[in-house]
């Protein structure tokens, strides 16, 4: 399973908070970090409306302040690999596409507000990199359309995704990811933008190879995501909680066989025992058999198969029948 530290803008622009931010992210249980390449003036008008979760800097300004020197990016990739974690980054331009490619990014994410930029995907689709698209605020003919491009690039992995910052329970769309499973035939991961832990347990418990998870030191960090993230030490205990959930998923329990349980059944489960003194040849029936622990004689389950038979001698009260009481 991967999982992925968005990182996005937290860094605010330092680099030095950037590779602090991967370092802490490996550390938590990311194997995955990405983040966004802003070219701000390739990829949006001066005067474009911010979010309503951010208003605090103009959009531009705020891309101009945070964006990264093509150094820069080389240094985060380079971070990346000595953590051990995979450097992917969220393209919103052909000129950021070409500066990923030249830094030696290792995966796309396609987000979701350039999911009908139809030109930026076929360009991100022939850099034949592994390609994670965002659902997020996409319809299905959206989805479908991208899809048939991104095909034809390398392993695609769907996300479900909600565009809502926080995202609350009743606009999660678990439901999606088996959609995306059956229409596509793909791999389906969930881009969480909740603010808790049950959306991404769910979604792997619902069969999500990947899920992506914002990332920062302090949510009173100033910035665009900061405030919508998750802390090192829930990340943490989000990333060992999602391995014991894909565990499970990997090892389908066959409850036909409860060899697993011989010793337990034996403690736990109820033998034939005699209600009372039992003399020999008494044809028994049920009122003279009780049940009691332990499991390691005749089953209470088989009495239909012990009522009726004849006692082959005497027997105490509190007696577990064996076979060879049974004449």
């Amino acid at each position: 399973m991967k999982l992925i530290a968005e990182i996005g803008s937290v860094h605010d622009g330092s680099l030095g908070n950037a590779c602090k931010l991967i370092e802490e992210a490996a550390s938590c249980g990311a194997n995955v970090v990405k983040f966004q390449t802003h070219i701000p003036e390739a990829e949006t008008l001066p005067d474009a409306p911010s979010p309503a979760f951010f208003a605090e800097e103009p959009r531009m300004a705020y891309f101009r302040r945070t964006a990264f020197s093509i150094e820069q990016w080389r240094a985060i990739a380079e971070c990346a690999l000595k953590n051990r974690v995979l450097f992917m980054s969220s393209p919103f331009s052909f000129e950021a596409v070409d500066l990923l490619e030249e830094v030696g990014v290792a995966a796309y994410k396609i987000p979701s507000g350039e999911v009908t930029n139809i030109p930026l995907l076929e360009y991100v689709a022939r850099m034949r990199k592994e390609i994670f698209l965002s659902s997020g605020m996409s319809t299905w003919d959206e989805l479908d359309s991208a899809v048939r491009i991104l095909r034809t690039s390398g392993p695609l992995t769907l996300m479900q995704c909600s565009s809502i910052y926080p995202c609350p329970p009743e606009h999660v769309g678990l439901n999606i990811l088996g959609e995306m499973q059956e229409r596509y035939q793909l791999p389906v991961g969930f881009s969480d933008h909740t603010m808790g832990f049950a959306a991404p347990i769910a979604a792997v418990a619902l069969g999500a190879t990947v899920i992506e998870k914002h990332f920062t030191f302090s949510r009173r960090m100033y910035g665009s995501d900061a405030m919508n993230a998750m802390e090192p030490e829930d990340f943490r205990l989000l990333a060992k909680t999602l391995k014991e959930v894909e565990i499970m998923r990997q090892h389908p329990v066959d409850k036909s066989d409860a060899s697993l349980y011989r010793d337990v059944k034996r403690i736990f489960e109820k033998s034939i025992v005699t209600a009372a003194a039992v003399p020999a040849g008494t044809v028994l029936d049920t009122s003279h058999l009780a049940y009691k622990k332990p499991g390691d004689g005749i089953s209470a389950a088989q009495y239909v198969r012990v009522v009726g038979r004849k006692t082959a001698r005497d027997l105490p009260a509190d007696h577990q029948l064996q076979p060879e009481d049974l004449a």
